[in-house]
């Protein structure tokens, strides 16, 4: 008699472009788990209820995207470090005694720089553009990395400092408004705003980046990005979005919840070939 799949899923709202079943389908066959991965659109009025009735009907875990990632942690017994560093989960696993809350976020960031991409973030000058949700679950891994500072800018200088206090004691990082950025040169910017979903380009200045500059966009598209484009115009010789970022987080997703490390590179590369 066949085993009742394990269910899992990602929830958003929305979710219909979410890339996550695919990714967690590849895992499974690749590491032979008996699971589903399903997509549930789920409003914000609707979440805790949702995610509860989800919990005791037997499913087993959730990713959680925009908007839901800093609610869902209201509805968890326990929050991981780096879940709780971050003020917000990305990962909830789940058993009879309850849910757990997880942040993958920053260590898919910081695998996809380092492994994948070779960047060196030691004594690194970086620059995150961008305050927002998808900042708070990758500064501490980053600022575990030792670079020489990070500097949160964005549309609004009151929110990248109020993220620069809550992550000052763990590393050199600051934060201002874009318009306040000076023309200092940085080894690395990352685009951590949901300006590319609109093909916008936040207001970054003239002078930022030199041709060494490694530029990274924390969205994708098959298509490419307009940061991107625009990395690429301002003379940046090295660009990535943020395809190996989803699949080392989904990985590490992943391996919390079925106790196995799956292999990443050829789901990347089935993602990067249109896949």
């Amino acid at each position: 008699m066949n085993e009742t799949p394990a269910e899992y899923g990602v929830i958003g709202h929305p979710v219909t472009h979410s890339r996550s079943p695919f990714i967690h389908g590849m895992f499974a066959r690749q590491t032979g788990q008996n699971m589903v991965y399903r997509l549930h659109d789920v409003p914000p009025e609707n979440l805790h209820a949702y995610v509860m009735d989800f919990w005791r009907r037997g499913g087993r875990g959730l990713n959680v995207t925009v908007p839901h990632k800093v609610p869902a942690c209201t509805m968890v017994r326990a929050l991981s470090e780096r879940a709780t560093r971050a003020g917000a989960v990305n990962t909830l696993l789940m058993d009879q005694d309850g849910i757990t809350g997880d942040n993958t976020d920053g260590a898919g960031l910081v695998l996809d720089l380092t492994a994948n991409l070779k960047v060196d973030l030691s004594d690194a000058r970086i620059l995150m553009v961008g305050s927002g949700g998808a900042v708070r679950g990758v500064v501490g891994p980053l600022l575990d990395q030792s670079p020489a500072l990070i500097m949160i800018a964005g549309r609004s200088a009151e929110r990248a400092a109020a993220l620069a206090r809550i992550f000052g004691a763990l590393g050199p990082v600051q934060g201002c408004g874009l318009e306040r950025l000076g023309r200092g040169a940085f080894d690395l910017i990352i685009n951590a705003t949901s300006a590319g979903l609109a093909g916008e380009v936040p207001a970054i200045p003239r002078g930022v980046l030199h041709e060494s500059t490694f530029c990274y966009d924390m969205s994708y598209a098959r298509a490419g990005t307009a940061f991107l484009a625009w990395a690429k115009e301002q003379g940046c010789k090295r660009a990535a979005q943020g395809w190996g970022m989803l699949v080392e987080q989904a990985a590490e997703s992943f391996e919390l919840w079925r106790g196995v490390r799956p292999q990443t590179a050829g789901v990347l590369a089935a993602l990067s070939s249109g896949a």
